[in-house]
């Protein structure tokens, strides 16, 4: 089932080209709004699934077309990230040791929306493409055995960044948890509808040129692996996101008017624009481009605030 909200965020579940309305068939679960909604729901959703799938039935149907496609997840609890998670296409001997991160729920953004450059004296900005799981019911210390039976979905996710920022050594914080730093959407697909979560294509464009291309099987530390050390450090909660990481080859600075899209596979695709005020400009190469031309560290800025004084 893939699920969405739609419009004033109502809950829809995605048949054929249809966005079709089964708010009523949750309306009795007690919320505060539509972040608590959809947390609940996925909590209850043994119990209430047979209700949504009547609701499909004769619920009120819109061309996805015609409708403003929300954040499937408003406000998860906690939004974790797997930090230098994937092989990198065999250019890593081993995998680096497992590491994670939090982003800010504030950082949430979803389908038509904007990634807002902010006025920082950033090297680079870059959005990473990363299959996210999504959280099914609340566990600790969840073994990687028992890690399947905690997850509810899938959902697309671009984990933005704002490289460079001083101090050094001051990172993650201020370069991942910026408002609108957490792309996610369209849907929010259930588990049942992924055959393999390990083995699907990531795909990233910039403006209609794509940039990262890869595999799920490249990730270095599995999804039950990953379940298992997020659950070891805190609770996990049903909604709460889990992102896999990326394979950072394919990164590139994002820029003022670029429509980013992000695909993977069962996933449906994820589109947002970008925004700088500043206009600042970077070179279009990734990562590899620079290491295939024997050059280190992200390309110069090129013009605007900020870029380098000759």
């Amino acid at each position: 089932m893939k699920l969405l909200y739609f419009n004033d965020f109502r809950l829809g579940v995605v048949d054929g080209d249809d966005a079709v309305d089964v708010t009523s068939a949750v309306e009795d679960i007690p919320h505060a709004g539509p972040h608590d909604l959809i947390n609940r729901v996925i909590e209850r959703f043994d119990e209430y699934r047979p209700k949504i799938e009547a609701a499909v039935s004769s619920g009120t149907r819109k061309p996805l077309a015609q409708v403003k496609i929300r954040p499937p997840l408003p406000r998860p609890i906690n939004i974790d990230c797997m930090a230098v998670n994937y092989m990198e296409d065999g250019t890593r001997s081993e995998p680096a040791p497992i590491n994670a991160f939090l982003k800010s729920p504030n950082a949430i953004i979803g389908p038509g929306d904007t990634m807002v450059l902010d006025d920082i004296p950033a090297t680079i900005f870059e959005g990473e493409a990363e299959i996210a799981l999504v959280i099914g019911r609340r566990g600790r210390h969840v073994t990687a055995a028992e890690a399947e039976s905690y997850i509810f979905g899938y959902v697309n996710f671009i984990d933005g960044s704002a490289r460079g920022l001083p101090p050094e050594g001051n990172t993650f914080f201020q370069m991942k948890s910026r408002e609108t730093y957490a792309p996610i959407g369209p849907f929010l697909v259930t588990k049942d509808e992924i055959d393999d979560a390990q083995n699907l294509p990531v795909q990233l464009w910039v403006n209609g040129d794509i940039k990262q291309d890869f595999n799920t099987s490249d990730m270095a530390h599995k999804i039950p692996r990953c379940v298992e050390f997020i659950s070891s450090i805190h609770s996990i909660e049903p909604g709460d996101i889990i992102a896999t990481g990326t394979n950072h080859r394919g990164l590139n600075a994002f820029q003022d008017g670029d429509t980013v899209e992000l695909e993977v596979g069962g996933l449906g695709r994820l589109t947002i624009g970008v925004r700088d005020d500043l206009k600042r400009k970077w070179s279009r190469e990734t990562r590899l481009d620079r290491q295939e031309n024997g050059l280190e560290g992200p390309p110069l800025q090129l013009s605007g605030r900020y870029a380098p004084k000759e």
